[in-house]
């Protein structure tokens, strides 16, 4: 039995060695686009590739979307078909590896909600993200005890302290090295006056805000009650940025029951200008640390 065990071990071992490291969210977005642009180079319709790989258009569509990985072989027979050259195509089918690696929240996907997987991906590539929150405290920004009162609301008590410790992962971000996160925060003060947890968790997490707006990545306005409703209504508002140049924003919109992705380029112009907007609206940056007092002083 001990031989068994041992054996199945180091199978498990050399199989998590050969998997891909990295969340794949960002290798398929790079991989689609450059194939998108090779295929319409080709004058090849997605119909024309789908016949290339015995697949479908919606197969190719989701492949140019980043929204599937691909197959190194499949990849391979696009490659050839469109006229990528030698040194592209070593490239590319280097990125396709890169695709079938395992998202980082994957050891929790059972309580991460399908709808909420692409931001969580691209919360972790991201070079900088824009957030407007006008109900509650963004989940970057919450403590521990803020994040467990938030949990208990919604999720059965054997999942709680899973969630809270995802959140608390999902953190990092903001202390990651050599290049942390970008954080700009605009939050509605009422939020900050709806107390999560009681009087002692909002007292921790106001003083918790305060500081990480001492960090140089992190920034946090604060709106006076009615403004944000005025510009952006009361749902959340979400942008992120990637590092790699060429690829677009992602806009994320959460709602009770799931969330929404616009992805033309109108949209994703029209919601940079709705954050924009809120940015001009709140006080400014250098008002918030008072402002935290006088919230702390009330609780």
């Amino acid at each position: 039995m001990a031989s068994v065990t041992s054996t199945g071990s180091s199978r498990s071992a050399r199989a998590r060695a050969a998997r891909p490291h990295g969340d794949p969210l960002v290798p398929r977005m790079l991989l689609g686009r450059r194939l998108r642009e090779l295929r319409e180079r080709a004058g090849l319709s997605r119909r024309d590739a789908g016949l290339i790989v015995h697949g479908s258009e919606s197969k190719i569509a989701r492949l140019e979307q980043g929204r599937a990985g691909g197959r190194p072989r499949e990849v391979a027979r696009l490659l050839a078909r469109y006229g990528a050259d030698g040194d592209e195509q070593t490239t590319l089918l280097a990125l396709a590896e890169q695709t079938t690696a395992r998202a980082w929240w994957h050891g929790d996907g059972d309580i991460v909600p399908r709808w909420a997987r692409p931001y969580l991906s691209a919360e972790q590539s991201a070079r900088l993200v824009r957030t407007f929150e006008a109900q509650f405290v963004p989940g970057l920004l919450q403590t521990e005890d803020y994040a467990r009162a938030m949990i208990r609301r919604v999720a059965p008590e054997e999942e709680v302290e899973r969630r809270v410790e995802l959140r608390l992962r999902r953190q990092r971000v903001l202390r990651r090295r050599p290049r942390p996160l970008n954080l700009w925060v605009v939050l509605d003060e009422q939020a900050l006056w709806r107390p999560i947890g009681g009087a002692a968790t909002m007292r921790g997490q106001l003083r918790h805000i305060a500081e990480l707006c001492a960090r140089p990545n992190v920034t946090v306005q604060i709106a006076p009650f009615g403004i944000c409703g005025r510009v952006a209504g009361d749902a959340p508002l979400t942008l992120v940025r990637f590092p790699q140049q060429g690829l677009p924003d992602m806009v994320y919109l959460e709602r009770a029951d799931g969330a929404a992705y616009p992805a033309r380029r109108a949209e994703i112009e029209r919601h940079w200008h709705v954050f924009n907007t809120l940015v001009t609206e709140a006080a400014p940056p250098e008002h918030t640390q008072r402002i935290l007092t006088r919230l702390l002083a009330a609780y």
